[in-house]
């Protein structure tokens, strides 16, 4: 089936003539004809009854008139989208995220690039260590912002953006939630939080049991949002890395003697051509002012 066969028989259908519909296609009625009659053959009947100096649409006709009709219409926005991002019309970016990467980080850096692409596209997508290194090895993602991905695959460029310790969350009547600074062992019999999406889980579970405190005995939840609902009821305190956005009901206080941290990286496949949104934004993020978040 070719894409002129289609044109010729919406023609048909909306003037219900073969000379008018000619005469729209900009095309002599022998050629218009022959084509539909081309395209009869391969779908197995009549589409029209021809009547002159009309023509009907057959009941085969009336069924396949929606379904060439989104054919046509799907041929005509690809042909027209890949010409737009041809001249710089539309941008598309696909950017992969690790689940403790905020998205308040990006959005700046996405409402300067409205500035630059009339038609931006952003996509974002979402996934632990693994899954991030498997959506930029299989082109899923352009480019990706996540702590370590360990050894997951060597092609991946990674350009530090800035490293962050982690800081207690509370909910604003627990009992330190008043002060500016607490030290771990004032944290003795308290029911901490698990994020096990965090790249740092077990770390930190390795340190808090050092500082012997008990983490082990607690609610494990699957995202910050679920981390935030629990503080509030009071079912337990957390340590998340400082760039992690909370409710302002939410208490955030420095430890003394809590030496966690995690460093934020950019990463790219090396090799891999970009596109120009994806450039920018590179540029954009490596060259931003990261220290309010920095240890």
């Amino acid at each position: 089936m070719e894409m002129h066969q289609v044109r010729y028989f919406l023609a048909v259908s909306r003037t219900l003539n073969f000379t008018k519909a000619a005469d729209e296609c900009h095309v002599a009625q022998p050629s218009l004809t022959r084509a539909i009659r081309q395209l009869e053959d391969e779908l197995g009947g009549d589409l029209f009854r021809r009547e002159r100096p009309h023509a009907q649409l057959t009941e085969l006709g009336q069924r396949m008139l929606p379904l060439l009709q989104q054919c046509y219409d799907s041929a005509v926005g690809a042909r027209s989208l890949a010409s737009a991002i041809k001249n710089g019309e539309v941008g598309t970016l696909r950017i992969a995220l690790s689940e403790t990467i905020d998205t308040s980080l990006l959005l700046p850096h996405i409402a300067e690039l409205e500035r630059h692409f009339s038609r931006l596209e952003i996509s974002l997508l979402r996934g632990n260590a693994v899954k991030v290194a498997e959506l930029m090895k299989n082109g899923e993602a352009e480019i990706a912002i996540a702590s370590s991905l360990g050894e997951t695959w060597d092609r991946l460029d990674k350009w530090v953006l800035f490293t962050e310790p982690f800081d207690l969350i509370t909910g604003s009547g627990h009992r330190v939630a008043a002060l500016d600074c607490v030290a771990i062992a004032d944290l003795s019999g308290e029911r901490f939080l698990q994020r096990p999406y965090c790249e740092q889980h077990e770390p930190l579970l390795n340190l808090l049991r050092d500082h012997r405190l008990d983490p082990d005995h607690a609610h494990a939840v699957p995202s910050e949002r679920d981390l935030a609902a629990f503080i509030e009821q009071g079912l337990g305190i957390a340590f998340a890395p400082r760039s992690v956005a909370f409710p302002q009901s939410l208490k955030r206080t420095a430890v003394n003697g809590f030496e966690l941290q995690r460093t934020v990286f950019l990463y790219g496949v090396a090799g891999r051509q970009r596109t120009a949104v994806a450039n920018t934004m590179v540029k954009m993020l490596r060259g931003a002012d990261w220290s309010r978040y920095a240890a």
